[in-house]
């Protein structure tokens, strides 16, 4: 056994796995527990549902609310984005017919309550209805003025967004209490996450009709309070971030999602955004140029690539190369030497990582997140983190998620690295004062669990 903390926590032995897997059971059902709304709340009845956007998730989400058979109008603003978008949910059936997971006989009763319209007056008689728009907070305030002055007294107003304000959006509305974030993953239909975002109004009983749902649907439902990114996509920058930064000074793409994949994650990061498009956001970053804070430093590396016409797999080159029709990314000695001259241009004197520290530097960053999100009481307990990156981020489940791994480290070493990297990297390694409290007292994050 090594004496290194940071390598003992890593190794895989069968009691590491069992303990990752007895900690990930006992943190899904714990996440369905919401201190101070009671087991036999009365849950809003869910009989009809509106899902405004026939997008990818207004899609999917259709087609986990028709699997459980319940009855869902699809609405959108053009008859080509309706069209389009019932018959990808038709594809999508089909295909799971012919690989054998459903037989005809049920895609034909899921179809049947999955209809289509392009009048949002179709809200006036849904239980719920469920905004799948893209990430544009006005185009959202404008979309939920609209389903207020049509929508039902009682009906459950929820926004799929995957950071935006949700308290921004139902100030719009003169029910605020009715209006919660329910952020699905991509695709819905699949992924197994739900992220149930209470407002500062949301009534208990929304809240507890939603995570209900979401256990309806075969989806673990996760609370979060209003926060950039709730809890997901809030670690979720801190890693990308810092694979980012590490690149720029001095690893290439290669190394750090060779590291990341030994580490036990599917893929690397680089290669995620490969495959989910280097291009997503891309105007949302480039409006926050000019109002970003000045004291700390930032990455501009995908907003680069897509300048250059490398947004990932739809373009057959983005971190990587890609050969047509074919998703196994390969090195690109051209734009690894054009990493090296941006790091010049930028004043960076690359260096060599060792996968350590390419591992610390991403997972750390996530820990320390995490730590700021329990004391500001966006997630409830240190296992719902865990929950949410094993369900929807797809972090090595022999690790037991990034809260537990933190405390297998021990939550001294833990900090003592972060201190390390804000004293070298600066504003974004600001330990959080609960991780200093904990290692003061000889805490671990298990230990908030009891205050539960």
């Amino acid at each position: 056994m090594t004496s290194d903390p940071f390598k003992a926590a890593l190794s895989i032995t069968e009691d590491s796995v069992k303990a990752a897997a007895a900690h990930s059971k006992q943190a899904a059902a714990l996440a369905a527990q919401v201190p101070g709304i009671r087991a036999d709340t009365l849950l809003r009845p869910i009989r009809k549902v509106v899902v405004i956007g026939a997008g990818t998730m207004g899609g999917g989400i259709a087609m986990s609310l028709a699997n459980i058979g319940i009855s869902c109008t699809v609405t959108d603003a053009t008859q080509e984005g309706l069209e389009r978008g019932l018959k990808k949910v038709r594809d999508n059936y089909q295909s799971s017919v012919s690989r054998g997971r459903l037989d005809q006989p049920a895609m034909d009763q899921r179809v049947a309550l999955i209809s289509g319209s392009l009048d949002m007056a179709a809200v006036k008689d849904a239980d719920l209805v469920i905004e799948a728009v893209f990430e544009d907070l006005a185009l959202k305030q404008k979309l939920f003025l609209q389903i207020d002055a049509l929508a039902k007294p009682g009906a459950i107003l929820a926004t799929n967004t995957s950071g935006l304000d949700v308290n921004a959006i139902g100030a719009v509305t003169k029910r605020p209490q009715d209006v919660v974030g329910a952020h699905f993953f991509s695709p819905a239909h699949v992924m197994k996450l739900l992220e149930v975002v209470r407002s500062d109004a949301t009534a208990p009983d929304v809240i507890a009709t939603l995570m209900d749902l979401g256990r309806r649907m075969g989806k673990t439902a996760v609370l979060s309070r209003v926060y950039p990114g709730f809890i997901g996509n809030a670690l979720f920058r801190n890693y990308t971030r810092e694979a980012h930064f590490v690149v720029e000074d001095g690893a290439l793409p290669h190394e750090v999602d060779g590291a990341l994949t030994k580490f036990g994650y599917a893929m690397g990061v680089l290669a995620v955004q490969d495959l989910a498009g280097n291009d997503v956001g891309y105007q949302t970053r480039k409006a926050a140029l000019a109002t970003r804070a000045t004291d700390r430093r930032w990455n501009d590396l995908t907003m680069k690539l897509t300048d250059m016409g490398r947004r990932g797999q739809k373009d057959n080159k983005g971190w990587y190369l890609y050969a047509p029709g074919d998703r196994k990314p390969q090195r690109d000695p051209e734009f690894e030497q054009w990493l090296v001259q941006e790091s010049a241009r930028m004043g960076i004197t690359r260096r060599p990582f060792s996968e350590e520290e390419i591992l610390k530097r991403c997972l750390y960053g996530m820990v320390n997140e995490g730590a700021k999100l329990l004391e500001l009481g966006i997630a409830l307990r240190p296992s719902d983190i865990d929950t949410v990156y094993l369900t929807g981020y797809g972090f090595p489940a022999q690790h037991g998620g990034p809260m537990f791994l933190a405390d297998r480290i021990g939550l001294a070493n833990v900090l003592a690295d972060i201190q390390r990297f804000h004293t070298e990297h600066g504003v974004w390694w600001t330990p959080a004062p609960l991780l200093e409290k904990l290692v003061r007292e000889g805490k671990t994050f298990a230990s908030l669990q009891a205050a539960d």
